[in-house]
Formats: C-alpha cells, sequence, structure tokens
C-alpha cells in the first residue's frame, strides 16, 4: 500500500505528537482522506522522513505521531537551477511541478521582453506562494527530501550575474549541443524563454554574462517543453538518470 507523504516546515523527532496547521490539516482530511490510525510520512527539507501515524482527524484538528526516522537520498549529485520565463496560468503551474520530479534546486522565474504575464505586487505575492506549493506537492508526490525553493520573479538582466555552474540558455539555433559540453563543479544553470523566444538584445546579454548557447535536436520545442527537456537531458548525460546518483 502507498503512504502519502507530507513536508512539515518544522523541527521533527521519534515520539513526538503536533497538531497540523490548517493547511496541512485539510490536505490531510479532504485531499488525502485519512483517518485515525492512518499511517504517513512526513519530512521537512533537512533530509530524510520519519514514519508517523494519524492520532485524531476531525473537523476540529488533525494530530499525528511522529515515529522512527529513516535516511533517505533520492537527490541528483548534479545541482541545477532553472531560470525560466513566465508563462501563462497552467502552463507555468505544470512546468514547476515537472522541474521538481525532475530534480531542479531551484527555480527563478523571470520577467522577460517578450514574456506576455504581467503581474502587480499584490498578485506577484499570491503567484509566489501558488508557485512554492506546487513544488512542495510535487516533492512530496515524487519522494523527494528536499523542496526546492521558487525565488522570487526578477527582470531577466537581474537573474545572469547570481547563475553558478555551467551557465545555459536554449537557443533553437545554437550550434552547440549539451553532448559537447561538461558541468562546472556539478553545477547547471538553465535559462528558459517565453513562446516567442529571447529577444536578441536579451540573448546578446546572456552571452557576454557567460551563457552558451545550446540547441535540443532539430526541432522547436514549446516553452515548458524546452525546459523539461533540458532538465531531463542533464540528468541524463552528467545526473542521476545515467545512474549516477547515491544508493
Amino acid at each position: 500500500m502507498r503512504i502519502s507523504r507530507l513536508y512539515l516546515p518544522q523541527p521533527l523527532q521519534s515520539g513526538l505528537h503536533l497538531e497540523l496547521d490548517q493547511d496541512s490539516g485539510h490536505y490531510v482530511r479532504s485531499v488525502l482522506r485519512l483517518k485515525k490510525d492512518a499511517l504517513l510520512t512526513l519530512f521537512n527539507g533537512q533530509g530524510g522522513e520519519w514514519r508517523a501515524r494519524t492520532l485524531e482527524v476531525s473537523r476540529r484538528r488533525v494530530a499525528v505521531e511522529v515515529g522512527q526516522w529513516l535516511a533517505r537520498d533520492v537527490e541528483s549529485p548534479l545541482q541545477t537551477c532553472l531560470a525560466l520565463a513566465i508563462s501563462r496560468s497552467d502552463r507555468m503551474d505544470l512546468s514547476i511541478q515537472k522541474a521538481v520530479e525532475l530534480g531542479v534546486n531551484g527555480i527563478t522565474p523571470l520577467f522577460s521582453e517578450r514574456c506576455m504575464v504581467k503581474l502587480t505586487a499584490e498578485k506577484m505575492t499570491q503567484k509566489l506562494q501558488h508557485w512554492q506549493k506546487i513544488a512542495q506537492h510535487a516533492a512530496e508526490q515524487c519522494g523527494r527530501a528536499e523542496v526546492p525553493e521558487v525565488r522570487i520573479p526578477v527582470r531577466f538582466h537581474d537573474c545572469l550575474d547570481a547563475a553558478s555552474g555551467l551557465r545555459l540558455f536554449l537557443d533553437p539555433d545554437a550550434p552547440t549541443t549539451l553532448a559537447r559540453l561538461q558541468p562546472d563543479q556539478g553545477k547547471v544553470t538553465l535559462l528558459s524563454g517565453p513562446e516567442g523566444g529571447f529577444a536578441e538584445h536579451e540573448r546578446e546579454a546572456a552571452s557576454q554574462a557567460g551563457f552558451i548557447p545550446v540547441r535540443l535536436g532539430r526541432r522547436i520545442l514549446r516553452a515548458e517543453t524546452a525546459a523539461l527537456a533540458a532538465l531531463a537531458s542533464v540528468q541524463m548525460l552528467w545526473g542521476d538518470f545515467a545512474g549516477n546518483g547515491h544508493n
């Protein structure tokens, strides 16, 4: 039987009794539909996970007992950051969800020249909370012991200098493929544009900042497809898709 996983961003230890906050309680009671004495797996992003069981599931409260700690290492040895141009609603949600499943360590949403999404300060705060929840639920579902951070959205040029490792930007017209490259100190930053691609001045700025343009095959991929295909490709070449992960 599959045991549901729940992320709790707080210290955990065996024998602890916890009352879940409103969001987590609702998730256990109304989404997972668990009852008293149901088994759970808890994790807090600090490595490993805990077995747990529900002590009470009611409209008033949901309480759990933390059980045995288990070592669990499912993270890729390759550190990946995805700088992703913001796309409309469900496409952005899908990109974040699947990027977490593919082992991304951090996501930076970008406003580029051809990005069609405009956000007020209030809306941006709401979106950031929404995207972080998507990352959390994706980590819960796929068995990760860490929840990647979805960072505050930034303007295109503001993300360039903060990048580390092998810096790549996706360009269907690039002469270079991933197979010709190697990661720098086990780190890769992927820069992925909007549907209309990067503007010429953005491409030039990325190149000046040390980003290498790379192509993914001969076909032009949609924005959300390109980012995920690139993540899968670097995991296959240098990460745990190639069997380079930990046991």
